[in-house]
């Protein structure tokens, strides 16, 4: 479910993703620009869990787009939760989202 969403709300590539025969994802890897970003399940023994409440923000991922505004809408129509609509803020143009998972990405652009 994670890995669909942030292909199709947030416009990552999919490099490889891992699964089991029920089809669950263990391990993926995503590209953005020159990022990359890996996902995988909450595991106990890993030290991972859901996010309690996605109220609150433990850290956040940094991600520059070329377009702020057009990725808040694409975002937005594929169910992200849009916590702080595209703003100029510092030296960026940014805007806020919360994924399926409660986690939070900032994507932005240079104002510069």
């Amino acid at each position: 479910m994670a890995l669909e969403f942030l292909i199709n709300a947030f416009g990552f590539n999919e490099i490889e993703a891992f699964r089991d025969d029920d089809g669950t994802v263990w391990h993926a890897q995503l590209s953005t620009g020159d990022a990359i970003v890996m996902i995988g399940p909450a595991l106990d023994d890993f030290g991972t869990r859901p996010i309690a409440d996605p109220a609150w923000a433990t850290s956040r991922t940094f991600v520059y787009v070329d377009d702020p505004d057009e990725h808040c809408e694409r975002a937005r129509e594929a169910g992200a939760t849009i916590l702080t609509e595209p703003c100029d803020l510092g030296p960026n143009h940014i805007y806020i989202a919360g994924d399926c998972g409660g986690h939070q990405w900032i994507f932005a652009r240079p104002l510069a």
